[in-house]
């Protein structure tokens, strides 16, 4: 027994040992500075963490350097004292990526394992690849391009010639689509418009414009032959490795890049007058000549800082649309929107300002981009008071007397209803042929 006791005396003056131990320890950790506790506390969660959900992620071998950012110069042109408003447009925000390598079996699920790769169903590369292929499985029946539009041109009287690119589905060419010819048409009765699609190009589509054919306009639709159109320019290399799987398409629509560059190629191949399907007509572009809109001017010095492509009128081979084509495939980027567009033609136009042999002239946004894309829903609304109802009829007054166009901004615009009393009410029944359009 005295034994027993001994032994249960030993352990609990160990156990003291060890409380005292632990006192000593806490006390120690609540005499430092708190900041200094804190950061202990983390250091230890952030080592916890790391070991019970470690992932390995790849990361792009090579990264690409980004292209030099547009800054006006001081050679840029002075713009009419008329233009109605300009704000600065804001770069849409970027999403960051991570690119995942292409799968060996596709039939292996989502699925993340500790010091492995992910393995994905169908990566990023094959969906972008599938969507090149997607656009070029029409390529053996475009190869008429050439001369059809050129039978086109030769058999109709033209006094001016119009063309549209037209990337998306045959069911997306709606009522506003429909009415940007109809507008046309309208202020340049002996047009002809050659509508470059693989959609229209079809029986459906056909139908789509038989109403304007049946009054005696000439349009027609036509695939477009990408060979032929892109023949002796830089994109004809750029887009043979977009063909063959060297060029990576990026996130952004392919077909609305494409599109960028058609309208380009077209108008270097023909002469004449590009319009996007979303941009009404309200006046004759008959005396214009060599001409690119601004969307955007500084309000300080009056210079443009903000260029668009969706109107564009210029001659056969002009030097000007060499530089935007060779500026396409030199510096395409599939990421980031408005890269192969707008902010295109704005870096070149800012180098070749000035240089001789280049002869254009930029117009003003109340040219054709009267309303900015953030406030294009004032344009699609009644008024609401009678002081509203006051500054809508000069609103209107001021675009009859100085735009030859308005773009509707289409990817703000869609889903807006033209209400009663509206500028672009007004502006429709002026600009009408059929006059049946009930909503754009």
């Amino acid at each position: 027994m005295h034994k027993k006791a001994k032994v249960h005396h030993q352990f609990l003056v160990f156990v003291q040992y060890l409380f005292n131990i632990k006192r000593s320890l806490f006390s120690f950790l609540l005499c430092l500075p708190t900041s200094l506790l804190a950061l202990i506390l983390f250091l230890l969660l952030v080592y916890n963490g790391f070991t019970v959900f470690y992932v390995h992620l790849p990361f792009p071998s090579k990264i690409h350097p980004e292209p030099a950012n547009f800054s006006a110069g001081n050679s840029l042109k002075k713009l009419s004292s008329t233009v109605m408003y300009a704000v600065k447009e804001e770069n849409p925000s970027v999403i960051l990526k991570t690119h995942l390598p292409p799968l060996q079996n596709q039939s292996i699920p989502v699925l993340t394992t500790v010091n492995h790769h992910p393995l994905v169903s169908r990566p990023k590369k094959v969906r972008r690849r599938k969507s090149v292929t997607k656009l070029l499985r029409f390529e053996a029946d475009s190869k008429q391009f050439s001369a059809r539009v050129k039978g086109f041109f030769v058999n109709s009287v033209c006094k001016v010639r119009f063309f549209m690119t037209w990337i998306s589905s045959l069911e997306s060419f709606g009522d506003r689509e429909l009415f940007a010819i109809e507008s046309l048409f309208k202020f340049h009765p002996n047009a002809c418009l050659v509508i470059v699609s693989n959609s229209m190009d079809s029986v459906h589509g056909s139908l789509l414009l038989k109403p304007f054919v049946d009054r005696g306009f000439k349009v027609i639709a036509a695939k477009p032959d990408f060979d032929y159109l892109f023949k002796n320019t830089c994109a004809e290399s750029w887009f043979n490795s977009l063909r063959k799987g060297n060029v990576d398409p990026g996130g952004i629509s392919l077909g609305q890049n494409l599109s960028n560059l058609l309208r380009l190629a077209v108008l270097y191949k023909y002469g004449g007058t590009y319009m996007d399907t979303d941009v009404i007509m309200l006046k004759s572009l008959r005396k214009l000549r060599n001409v690119i809109g601004a969307q955007t001017v500084d309000l300080k010095t009056g210079n443009w800082s903000r260029l668009n492509n969706a109107v564009l009128i210029f001659d056969k081979k002009h030097p000007l649309l060499y530089k935007f084509i060779e500026e396409f495939a030199l510096t395409f980027d599939g990421n980031k929107w408005g890269h192969n567009g707008p902010y295109l033609v704005s870096r070149v136009v800012a180098r070749v300002s000035g240089r001789p042999g280049f002869n254009f002239t930029v117009l003003p946004p109340s040219a054709f981009y009267p309303v900015n894309w953030r406030r294009v829903g004032i344009i699609f609304r009644g008024a609401r008071s009678e002081s509203h109802s006051q500054w809508l009829q000069e609103k209107l007054g001021e675009i009859k007397r100085e735009s030859f166009a308005v773009h509707l901004w289409n990817k703000q615009s869609r889903k807006l209803q033209i209400e009663n009393g509206s500028i672009l009410n007004h502006l429709i029944s002026d600009s009408c042929i059929l006059c049946n359009s009930s909503s754009l």
